[in-house]
């Protein structure tokens, strides 16, 4: 109804395409955050679930490309690194996934999902202590979250029968 009463209401177009996310109609979704990016290419929130988005239909590339432009207009969004990381890591490029967490972290160390990326990204390699240790700190700032995501979580399968990481699933 908003955009009936103003079409060019970029706001609104970005909030239909969340919804359509949430409904699962992803490619429905990019065309309200393509139409509301026409409107104002330098929405950085249209960028960000752009890019989630993609991701979600497997678009990785396409979905790095929409979190560069974001970070391209704010180099210090957080949001867009970390899922920039995701996408990278989608795509088995755990050293550009670690690096681009890193920089997350730098901006802002007390969000625990750049923690837990890293640690997914070395438990993906096979990487038993860094996968403990950056899982341990994705822990220490959101214990009941990243606890329960842990146990299922398929990134940890290689270190998921190690003492340690039982430890930390019950601590």
């Amino acid at each position: 109804q908003a955009l009936d009463i103003k079409p060019d209401f970029h706001e609104a177009l970005t909030n239909k395409g969340g919804a359509l996310i949430n409904l699962g109609r992803y490619e429905e979704a990019l065309v309200a955050y393509d139409q509301a990016l026409v409107i104002k290419p330098d929405f950085c929130l249209a960028l960000l679930v752009k890019g989630l988005a993609l991701d979600e239909l497997g678009y990785y590339e396409e979905a790095i490309a929409a979190y560069d432009l974001a970070l391209d207009i704010k180099p210090d969004y957080q949001a867009a690194l970390n899922n920039k990381g995701i996408a990278l890591g989608n795509l088995g490029r755990y050293e550009e996934a670690i690096a681009v967490y890193d920089q997350a972290i730098n901006i802002q160390p007390t969000v625990p999902n750049p923690y837990h990326g890293k640690a997914c990204c070395y438990g993906l390699q096979g990487d038993v202590e860094q996968a403990l240790i950056w899982l341990q700190k994705a822990i220490g700032l959101a214990p009941e979250k990243y606890r329960e995501m842990a146990k299922t979580d398929r990134d940890f399968d290689a270190v998921r029968d190690d003492p340690r990481f039982q430890a930390m699933l019950t601590d």
